[in-house]
């Protein structure tokens, strides 16, 4: 399942200072996997050793599963390519904004549209229009006019409900915002704090999106008295807190993705279910777009383009959806059929601007803390 959390407190950014700046080429921890094969270099040269032209890194969060068709591009170029993991994507993009210009890695992906504006004000990227980007979706693409980064996948954050749970209950599934208010529904909703959650945070903007500026604050006080639960991550809520999640969990409704109720049908043990035994509500879905970039200082910058290229092309994208749970940016992909029969894309997800994003994110998540927490 895709997650991914959002950016540390002040102290733990400035402890991170003290963290080395390692070179593109050198080992950067645990979780890192190489795409090798390739006999020859991209340059065409010949040689006793088949070594590849270049070594790559790709940075990413931890929750990055990846997929088989990355080895595809060492063999077409002969570039290697190390996949290093980097804790959830705050931490990921707050190490690339205090190592920005001597990165870590040559690529970086996972930073969203809830976090672009603050690695792009870091100069974390060397902008770089992709030339695939007449293939990839026109909404995506208009969010970075600057090219300093590729859209890659889109993901939908919505309240998704446990269907046994309600049936068992004989009460009608919760279709809006507005039904979580209804005191059929309290104490039925867990949701993960924004200040630490990227989904946490991903909801808290669909209700901005929904009810506007200050109607989300009174939204967000009435579902208080509602007996919301709020816990720090999207594990501790689905896993724990979820009716449906495996756990002991006694909350039937929770924060995650439109994609999750088919994955309740691919992890399932055999025989599997023949339909998802949760079910996303759409009209409070929220749309997340991830992306890759170029990182700024690399020493292997055209080899990283076409590393770029390759994570939006049609081979590579084909595999997301069944690998990290997240849609294909690029047009005429096909979905799995899980998908199809699931999860297809949400129509009218709700979206707000980078620029308004950035403009009034923290502003958000201060006033949702006086809100629900104290």
């Amino acid at each position: 399942m895709h997650r991914r959390l959002i950016p540390l407190a002040p102290a733990v950014l400035a402890a991170l200072l003290v963290l080395p700046a390692c070179g593109s080429d050198s080992s950067s921890g645990g979780g890192a996997t190489t795409a090798a094969g390739g006999s020859a270099g991209s340059d065409g040269s010949s040689g006793a050793a088949a070594a590849p032209a270049a070594a790559l890194t790709l940075l990413t969060y931890d929750a990055f599963t990846e997929p088989d068709a990355l080895a595809q591009f060492t063999k077409d170029t002969g570039i290697a390519v190390k996949v290093a993991k980097s804790g959830d994507a705050g931490t990921l993009v707050n190490k690339a904004i205090l190592t920005a210009g001597r990165p870590e890695g040559d690529v970086l992906w996972g930073v969203d549209n809830t976090l672009l504006s603050r690695a792009v004000d870091g100069k974390v990227f060397t902008p770089y229009q992709s030339s695939q980007l007449g293939q990839l979706a026109p909404d995506a693409v208009s969010l970075v006019p600057g090219h300093e980064v590729t859209p890659v996948d889109t993901g939908d954050v919505c309240l998704n409900v446990d269907k046994g749970w309600f049936a068992d209950k004989g009460l009608r599934l919760p279709q809006t915002f507005e039904d979580l208010l209804d005191p059929a529904y309290k104490g039925l909703l867990v949701v993960q704090n924004p200040a630490s959650s990227s989904p946490g945070l991903a909801f808290l903007l669909a209700t901005v999106a929904h009810f506007g500026d200050p109607g989300y604050e009174q939204f967000w006080a009435k579902l208080r008295a509602n007996d919301v639960s709020v816990v720090e991550d999207w594990d501790t809520a689905y896993y724990s807190s979820f009716t449906a999640g495996g756990g002991q969990g006694d909350r039937p409704i929770v924060v995650s993705y439109a994609s999750s109720p088919p994955a309740t049908i691919y992890y399932a043990d055999e025989p599997k279910p023949t339909t998802p035994t949760t079910a996303s509500v759409d009209a409070t879905c929220f749309r997340q777009v991830e992306f890759a970039g170029v990182l700024r200082g690399t020493q292997h910058e055209a080899e990283a383009q076409r590393l770029v290229d390759f994570l939006v092309g049609a081979d590579f994208q084909g595999e997301l959806p069944l690998t990290n749970f997240v849609y294909p940016v690029r047009e005429g992909v096909a979905l799995p059929q899980l998908f199809t029969d699931f999860a297809p894309p949400v129509a009218h997800p709700l979206t707000l601007s980078p620029a308004d994003i950035a403009a009034h994110r923290d502003q958000w998540i201060s006033t949702w803390t006086q809100t629900v927490l104290r």
